[in-house]
């Protein structure tokens, strides 16, 4: 394919990966093949690759839908990819498709535990959308969704996070996984520039003749995504998507390549261009968690997007960070989605006697 198609004026559909950390039986799953990993003396996990804030449910995609259904209610289809779990607060939709895993991924290369892994099969959905939206469900749109500042003819806005630049050019066991994608990404993309033989490459025409590597981190945005985009990737680049299907965790060299190397090859090309959103990335686990939750309640409705990153580790499900979230999502986020039961959330969760948002 030397030239994507013409995007159409459908309607832009919507993915999501969703697990339920705290469901007993899953938890079994997951140690069991940790503990597998372990005895191979190969365990290799990435920093935070398996600890609980990666998979611990905070109602993040329930308050995530809330947030589609009122900044973009134009949206298309949504597809919810998960581990053949249900969110206890599910309600059946002709508009909301569950995906279990075992409809992406074949069987031999399940189970998995890495959503970088998961995550680069969700173009191969049956029916979806040529344009559409991928968000991890901790990613909220934060004010009415403008196409034009996501998406341009035959192309996607990225931008990039506020966080520190990417030193170095190897992977580093002790780096994140966005970090080392980031290292990745420039192997990659600077052997193929630099090659002497571009001559079968279907896009060399448009590549970059010599790569110009940007060493900083995609920011933890709504992705918009083209199907055809994805797939003329996943033909170029076959040996990158092989080597992070093979993860059962995130692994330190095995990094995602949906948030970092597929955004750098369409900037390569000419098929992404750079914007600055506006957007608030909070961790649950700073130490200035309050302050940055008082900065959600006052820009909420002007953000593009924010991200609320469970960083809490291996805390209890009620340590009063998390409760803090849960209150303020709900507050700025009350109405029910057509996804969901009709369940008051501000009723489901205790409430903080002390330290409360005002």
């Amino acid at each position: 394919m030397h030239q994507l198609p013409k995007t159409s004026n459908t309607a832009i559909d919507i993915v999501y990966l969703w697990v339920n950390g705290n469901e007993s039986e899953w938890r079994a799953k997951r140690q069991k093949y940790a503990q597998k990993l372990e005895a191979t003396g190969n365990l290799g996990f990435a920093k935070f690759g398996n600890v609980e804030g990666r998979y611990r449910d905070n109602d993040e995609l329930r308050f995530s839908l809330r947030a589609l259904e009122k900044f973009f209610p134009e949206h298309g289809h949504i597809f919810i990819v998960t581990d053949g779990q249900v969110p206890d607060w599910f309600q059946t939709s002709d508009q909301i498709t569950l995906v279990d895993h075992h409809q992406l991924i074949p069987h031999s290369a399940l189970p998995t535990f890495d959503s970088g892994n998961i995550e680069s099969y969700i173009h191969h959905i049956p029916g979806l959308s040529e344009r559409y939206f991928y968000l991890n469900d901790d990613v909220f749109f934060g004010s009415p969704v403008c196409l034009e500042n996501w998406f341009f003819e035959n192309g996607i806005y990225v931008s990039w996070s506020d966080d520190p630049e990417v030193k170095g050019n190897n992977l580093q066991a002790e780096s994140t996984s966005l970090e080392n994608a980031s290292r990745l990404s420039k192997q990659w993309l600077q052997a193929k520039s630099d090659g002497a033989d571009l001559s079968t490459y279907s896009f060399a025409q448009k590549m970059h003749p010599h790569y110009q590597h940007t060493p900083r981190t995609f920011s933890h945005s709504p992705r918009p995504m083209l199907k055809s985009l994805m797939l003329e990737i996943e033909r170029d680049a076959p040996d990158s998507f092989e080597l992070v299907r093979s993860t059962v965790f995130r692994t330190w060299n095995k990094p995602t390549i949906i948030s970092d190397f597929v955004l750098r090859w369409a900037l390569a090309h000419g098929f992404a261009k750079t914007i600055d959103h506006s957007h608030l990335y909070i961790a649950t686990g700073q130490s200035l968690e309050t302050q940055s939750l008082k900065h959600l309640k006052k820009l909420f409705g002007t953000l593009d997007f924010f991200c609320i990153n469970d960083t809490t580790d291996d805390a209890k499900n009620s340590d009063p960070r998390l409760l803090q979230i849960h209150q303020i999502l709900s507050a700025l986020l009350p109405n029910a989605s057509r996804g969901e039961l009709a369940i008051n959330t501000a009723e489901t969760m205790p409430r903080l006697h002390a330290n409360g948002i005002s």
